[in-house]
């Protein structure tokens, strides 16, 4: 096994809570992404990768990188604790635009350095330089960085030196009595990094040109002003590089946090922790429930009357009636209904698979909705994404509002192909219809037989013949009462049938309100109430992941 896999598996299985809580930040992010401010789903990506990247790393060195402005002494600072002239100390330096690394401890710090991008003509081993027998065993694992003047004219200086602060596993400042309150370094790094207290040393370099009696008052006001910054409790140590004054002090402090091997994890897991924190900010801590049944019902209703829903219901009733009566209504009448319109065909609406490929319509004739009914149907949905967003954070609320809207422009052609492909239950005629018309011609044609009997009495009354013997019923002759009884029980017979055709009519009309309102419902599910749906299950993901990246 190597050294870079044995270092991985050691940091990794010291930091299982710290590998928890970067898996938790991690599924934030994919839940933020395109919700939250693409500037801090950035950031909180970035942490991500350079933390699961440092995790894979050497878990035997930890870096310490040496920051500070012009003139600090950063170099001298960094030649005292390594003991050797390694970084040029003066105005000019000879590499000011790449960091130089003192290593104590080579196995397995190649890839370390790396993934620094720290060249390798930049890079020192302390140990080589030494005789045999003269290694510094307490600094071993160290990585030290000098890095350039964070306030120097040279914009890759300021590149380079945000870039391994952002990385590097523990940070020592130092600052100079002349500029130790410049805003350039309290505002741009200091104040930003005040939840790295914890991996983070603040040093008064050039201690030896104030005067005694000033140096506690000094240190006093460079308290104070961590303290603004929120890094109270940060150590403050007074040196002199050019004197050796106060640096045993400061290297037995970095020896101190380097040997419990803590520094790498609490360096990653304050990274972690405030790039949750500036999530969780944006995300709000509300719990989102399931969506208001009534509110999504009120939302089907809105859209349901927009749709057109009524008025086809309203056809499926009349339409019912018109055809239920041409089939059970005085069959001698029925080409009397057939001049009136079919109110469904009107509406292009159950026409058949041959009739839509007749009039070649991909559309039907339902009015459109009237400026009012979109209204409502706005209204409504507004008050649905309102409602489940309330109490997260603005970002959230917004994208909720906006997954409710992204897709009502296709709201219009969606519903009237739903309204097309719905059975409306028209297709057949009541079973009882074809019974009534059979009993309906049995009268008829009994009416006629009587009709015509009588007739036949009549006629050779009127010749004189012979009169036949006629049958009666209770005194009344049977063609008598075959004419008579034809023509009134017909009459009320289809008296009878159109309460049937009423409550067919009525039936009907319930049961295409049903099935219309079902495939809106449909429509509304996939185009509104999925798309909230699926915003508030990343939400819910987003405040998981931010939960274990805090606990």
């Amino acid at each position: 096994m190597t050294s870079l896999l044995e270092g991985a598996r050691r940091l990794v299985t010291r930091s299982t809570d710290l590998g928890a809580r970067l898996a938790g930040l991690e599924e934030a992010v994919e839940a933020s992404r395109g919700r939250l401010p693409a500037v801090s789903v950035r950031h909180a990506a970035g942490v991500v990768e350079r933390a699961g990247a440092r995790l894979r790393l050497s878990a035997d060195h930890t870096v310490v990188a040496i920051a500070g402005a012009t003139g600090s002494g950063k170099s001298s600072t960094f030649n005292a604790l390594t003991g050797l002239e390694i970084s040029s100390v003066g105005v000019r330096r000879p590499t000011t635009s790449w960091t130089t690394a003192c290593v104590w401890g080579q196995q397995g710090a190649d890839e370390l350095l790396d993934w620094l991008e720290i060249p390798p003509r930049h890079r020192v081993v302390r140990d080589t330089l030494l005789e045999s027998g003269r290694e510094d065993k307490q600094m071993q694992g160290v990585v030290l960085l000098d890095l350039p003047d964070h306030d120097s004219t040279e914009v890759s200086h300021h590149l380079e030196v945000d870039r391994l602060v952002q990385i590097a596993d523990m940070l020592v400042w130092v600052l100079d009595p002349q500029k130790y309150a410049d805003a350039a370094i309290h505002d741009r790094y200091l104040a930003p990094l005040a939840g790295h207290r914890d991996v983070m040393l603040v040093v008064l370099n050039h201690i030896d040109t104030v005067p005694e009696q000033r140096r506690q008052s000094m240190l006093d006001d460079v308290q104070k002003l961590l303290v603004q910054d929120g890094l109270g409790g940060v150590a403050v140590l007074a040196i002199s590089a050019r004197h050796q004054t106060g640096i045993p002090e400061l290297r037995t402090e970095v020896v101190k946090r380097v040997a419990v091997k803590k520094v790498a994890r609490t360096r990653l897991e304050a990274d972690v922790r405030g790039a949750a924190q500036d999530l969780a900010e944006l995300t709000g801590d509300a719990r989102p429930g399931a969506l208001p049944s009534a509110r999504v019902h009120a939302l089907d209703d809105a859209i349901a009357d927009a749709a057109g829903v009524p008025v086809v219901v309203d056809a499926v009733e009349k339409s019912t009636r018109l055809r239920a009566g041409r089939a059970t209504g005085w069959p001698l009448l029925t080409f009397v209904s057939k001049l009136r319109p079919d109110p469904l065909k009107r509406l292009h609406l159950d026409l058949g698979p041959a009739g839509r490929a007749l009039t070649g319509r991909a559309r039907t004739s339902v009015p459109a909705a009237s400026p009012v009914q979109r209204a409502r149907v706005d209204n409504e949905v507004r008050a649905l994404a309102d409602e489940v967003s309330h109490g997260l954070g603005d970002a959230w609320a917004k994208a909720i509002r906006r997954a409710s809207t992204t897709r009502l422009d296709d709201l219009s052609d969606r519903l009237d192909a739903a309204l097309g492909a719905t059975d409306l239950g028209m297709q057949r005629l009541p079973i009882w219809a074809g019974l009534v018309r059979v009993v309906q011609w049995v009268l008829i044609l009994t009416a006629i037989a009587g009709a015509l009997w009588l007739t036949t009495l009549a006629g050779m009354s009127y010749l004189a013949l012979p009169d036949p013997d006629v049958p009666s019923i209770y005194g009344l002759p049977l063609p008598t009462l075959m004419l008579a009884g034809g023509v009134v029980l017909g009459i009320l017979f289809a008296l009878v049938c159109r309460i049937l055709v009423a409550l067919t009519a009525t039936r009907r009309a319930h049961v295409a309100d049903r099935r219309l309102r079902h495939a809106i419902g449909t429509v509304s599910r996939e185009l509104v109430i999925d798309p909230v749906e699926a915003e508030l299950a990343a939400y819910t993901r987003a405040r998981e992941g931010l939960a274990k990246a805090l606990s």
